[in-house]
């Protein structure tokens, strides 16, 4: 069986993505993974086995086909795990980009 990857590699595969803009917490910061001295938001791997994402993404495509292709990419690193995608946001064009 595979190393389950860590955190810091699914969110770098997340923010890989073009249509990705940033990760996302959810609402009450509820998808972010706690580590000794740092936390990775927008990552979160419960005990049941499965991954939660959470991300904003641009309009440049549908969303359906982001969270697609999004769920695909994830599958080579995660194989049949669960893998729960939420869109906290959506930025068009006309967005003023986010301060960093």
């Amino acid at each position: 069986m595979p190393e389950q990857p860590s955190a810091s590699e699914l969110a770098e595969k997340v923010l890989a993505h073009p249509s990705v803009t940033r990760l996302a917490g959810g609402e009450f910061g509820e998808i972010t993974s706690y580590f000794p001295g740092h936390r990775i938001t927008g990552v979160r791997m419960p005990e049941d086995g499965g991954v939660e994402i959470g991300v904003v993404v641009r309009l440049d495509q549908p969303v359906g086909t982001t969270v697609a292709e999004l769920r695909a990419s994830l599958a080579g690193t995660l194989g049949a795990t669960r893998v729960d995608i939420y869109v906290s946001d959506v930025e068009t064009a006309e967005d003023p980009p986010e301060p960093a």
